[in-house]
């Protein structure tokens, strides 16, 4: 990133390699549309070219591209809500369903899908922090670092949005939800 501050170009596609994917899941498991997954981490990346010289290399890159990951989604989200467009995600595009697999295989894949509904259940500040902690792999330090708050707060904030994750999992599970 610190070649792309300083004017070359070519290794912002190198940046794009090893951190698009990783990008487009984030995005995927919130809005479960992939042509949108897809539009945010091409913003991401047009802001990391915009305010490149803002990255001042003292820290990780990640935690500065989820950064600003963060503020496009909370951007989109908000252009959206101004726009009156719906953001269900019931309407949007669903996980493909298994073919003929083992029963473990099939009770594995509807656990999968029923955790997918509980996650849907959480406020968006809870899904998030789940998905950058346990699906992104981002340490408690840099979330830390990237919402302003201590370390310690980001822990709590993680066991609260797991035991809610529970609560809502297991009651969706007592339902018997089809899935």
């Amino acid at each position: 990133m610190l070649q792309v501050k300083e004017g070359n170009l070519d290794k912002l596609g190198l940046l794009f390699q090893r951190y698009g994917k990783s990008l487009y899941g984030f995005y995927f498991r919130i809005t479960r549309n992939a042509a949108l997954s897809e539009d945010l981490v091409q913003d991401v990346f047009e802001r990391v070219l915009k305010y490149k010289h803002t990255f001042r290399g003292d820290g990780k890159f990640s935690t500065w591209l989820y950064h600003l990951a963060r503020n496009v989604l909370a951007d989109h989200l908000k252009k959206t809500k101004r726009a009156g467009v719906s953001t269900d995600l019931d309407e949007q595009d669903t996980l493909p369903e298994l073919a003929v697999a083992p029963e473990e295989a099939l009770q594995k894949e509807e656990h999968l899908q029923l955790m997918e509904q509980a996650l849907d259940h959480l406020s968006h500040e809870k899904k998030e922090l789940l998905l950058l902690t346990k699906l992104q792999g981002l340490k408690y330090k840099d979330i830390a670092t990237m919402q302003g708050c201590t370390e310690t707060n980001v822990k709590v904030k993680v066991l609260r949005a797991i035991n809610d994750l529970r609560e809502v999992f297991t009651k969706l599970q007592a339902k018997g939800i089809n899935i």
